[in-house]
């Protein structure tokens, strides 16, 4: 057995975030272990950019309410106890809503060469007002 020391909080790098985004990493891929596994928190307004992930991605939502949404405008609004799970390379991006902040536990599988996250380009205003008002899932 290991018990692991906690990490540092830290600011989410502004390259890959919109707004105000904290994580800590739980768990860092190892040779022989794969999962990378951080809490991260939105606070409200604040999202990912557009990403996927080659092994899929799995968010556990610990506190308040968010977003997850997709290419095709499909929004769901989750919150604390839920999982949602994003299939190998799906276009995606995740946030805390306008009001409320979100935070989640992610987890991906990577491969030997990281842990397969593409970053693209920022979620616009425009992309995540749109996506306030259907999210009803």
């Amino acid at each position: 057995m290991e018990i692991v020391t906690q990490t540092p909080t830290a600011k989410a790098p502004a390259e890959r975030f919109t707004g105000d985004v904290y994580l800590n990493m739980i768990e860092t891929p190892a040779e022989q272990a794969r999962l990378a596994t951080a809490l991260v928190r939105f606070t409200p307004g604040a999202r990912t950019n557009w990403h996927s992930h080659a092994n899929g991605q799995t968010l556990y939502i610990t506190d308040g309410v968010g977003l997850v949404g997709t290419r095709d405008g499909d929004v769901v609004r989750v919150s604390a106890g839920q999982t949602v799970k994003c299939p190998p390379g799906e276009e995606h991006w995740h946030g805390g809503t306008d009001t409320t902040l979100m935070a989640h536990i992610a987890m991906v599988v990577g491969d030997a060469d990281g842990d397969g996250t593409t970053w693209l380009e920022p979620v616009t205003d425009e992309q995540y007002a749109a996506a306030l008002a259907p999210a009803t899932r």
